[in-house]
């Protein structure tokens, strides 16, 4: 039962999802899967990589294998707001694609609690990586 965003207290100052905290072209994709550092839990799955920006941004791939249309919108609409609400809670200077499990039912709470934990841990996973290549 959806109780409305009041219910897991998520709150973001500036309402709007600008275009520069998306990934949005298939070089800036690639470039993250290219990286090969991902994290998992048993509702989403984060391959990141460190950008040279003052901000995070997040792009999604959601695969037919997630059901029709709608069921794939849905996913989307919500990682997206789940995003856009935990923003400034997550690490900065990452570019993060999520890709959704099959069989889990989306939930805003669930997915925004989900982004902030993975992207920690991708965050960790980063900068340890850094320290071996120097």
């Amino acid at each position: 039962m959806w109780r409305g965003w009041h219910a897991c207290e998520l709150r973001v100052a500036d309402h709007r999802l600008l275009k520069k905290w998306r990934l949005r072209n298939r070089e800036e994709f690639e470039r993250v899967f290219q990286r090969r550092r991902s994290v998992s839990d048993g509702m989403l799955v984060m391959y990141g990589c460190h950008n040279n920006l003052g901000h995070s941004r997040m792009g999604l791939v959601v695969s037919r294998k997630m059901g029709n249309a709608v069921r794939r919108n849905r996913w989307k609409r919500l990682l997206r707001e789940a995003y856009r609400l935990r923003r400034l809670q997550l690490p900065e200077g990452m570019d993060m694609v999520v890709i959704p499990r099959k069989g889990v039912q989306p939930e805003l709470c669930s997915l925004a609690r989900s982004l902030k934990v993975l992207s920690s841990r991708l965050e960790k996973k980063l900068s340890a990586d850094e320290g071996k290549e120097v």
